[in-house]
């Protein structure tokens, strides 16, 4: 019997570069074979955080900027496969989410754009792509974000215990695994996205290594005052966000020019926490477990402060649950692709607000 194996490939909003991984379906739990990573250079790293701004010519630099990707993308899948042993025939699909560039939620004018030529990635693979995963639950009254909550039920959800899932990406959000009920999920504010965007402005890194200059300063209580006070924080799910409302511009925007840099790096880092932890306090009170995945769970002392937030439960990786906290997100693509190859829904409502369960994504045959 032919296997089912499945590539997903995520370029999140920390702009570093692509995961891919590699997954097969072949028991009721998929399984993580192999994974992948090439990273973004200065240049691409640069026009993507360009076109995160109204400018100049915007319509062709998406477009050169999506064959780009595309082939750094099917690059990816080569190394993976070359990695793993296996041929490109033997998979049936690659999910690609794309690189989000605007992300706008809002009822009235609701869309998302994530760039990537799905049909050229298919052509340079020779595999049927799956991408475009957030238009259909716009289209249905939805957010189109986040997406993973489902994927997270089916690899760690527990019959006897609540746990959380908290992703800390360039965006943070948190997914609620209760025993029984309603799975929720919802972005919580800025991961990531505001600490690396303030180190590359002064100290040329792309982000705080383990959160270490971070800790050479001191939180700035007003100005953390000031950025809990940011009516996003107290909106209810469901509710997603991205780059253009968490900017350098909303940053600069709180700053009166005589903060230490290494002051305001502590400040975004607590402010992470803090929003993380609130949600997680505000709306799951009885959650016993909390999981972390995503680029920041490798950030040493926002995991410690996250540990002195939430005192009275457990917190960890989700490598202790056999999962590297650096590859879920693009686990969660290949799920997803497998959900649409097989006519299945990959949306929660009560996540995003749809009207209703869709199958996502838009199919491009190899």
């Amino acid at each position: 019997m032919r296997e089912s194996l499945y590539i997903g490939i995520m370029s999140g909003t920390s702009l570093d570069g692509v995961d891919a991984a590699l997954v097969s379906f072949d028991s009721s739990v998929p399984s993580l074979i192999q994974t992948y990573f090439l990273p973004y250079d200065d240049y691409l790293r640069e026009q993507l955080l360009a076109l995160n701004q109204v400018g100049h010519d915007e319509l062709h630099r998406a477009a050169l900027l999506s064959n780009r990707l595309s082939r750094l993308y099917a690059d990816t899948v080569e190394g993976l496969l070359a990695s793993s042993g296996i041929n490109s025939q033997s998979i049936t699909a690659i999910g690609c989410h794309g690189q989000t560039v605007r992300h706008c939620p809002q009822p009235d004018r609701a869309y998302s754009i994530q760039l990537g030529n799905a049909a050229l990635l298919a052509e340079l693979t020779g595999i049927t792509v799956v991408s475009d995963f957030r238009s259909r639950d716009i289209a249905a009254g939805g957010q189109g974000a986040p997406l993973v909550p489902a994927f997270h039920q089916v690899l760690f959800g527990h019959t006897k215990t609540h746990r959380i899932i908290v992703n800390i990406g360039g965006i943070a959000n948190i997914t609620s695994l209760p025993p029984k009920g309603d799975i929720i999920g919802f972005d919580c504010g800025p991961g990531n996205i505001l600490m690396d965007a303030w180190c590359l402005q002064h100290q040329g890194g792309s982000y705080d290594h383990n959160g270490s200059w971070a800790g050479t300063g001191c939180v700035i209580p007003g100005l953390l005052e000031a950025f809990l006070a940011f009516p996003f924080f107290s909106l209810l799910p469901p509710k997603s966000t991205g780059r253009e409302m968490f900017s350098i511009d909303w940053l600069r925007s709180y700053l009166r020019g005589h903060e230490l840099p290494e002051d305001v790096q502590a400040t975004l880092l607590k402010l992470s926490t803090e929003t993380i932890a609130r949600a997680i306090l505000l709306y799951f009170p009885e959650a016993e477990e909390i999981y972390l995945c995503g680029g920041g769970a490798r950030n040493g002392r926002l995991v410690a402060e996250l540990k002195a937030a939430l005192p009275s439960r457990s917190v960890d990786l989700t490598d202790v649950l056999g999962i590297d906290a650096d590859w879920i997100e693009a686990f969660a693509f290949a799920w997803l692709a497998n959900q649409t190859i097989n006519k299945a829904p990959g949306n929660l409502p009560v996540v995003t607000g749809a009207q209703g369960h869709r199958i996502l994504g838009a199919i491009h045959t190899a």
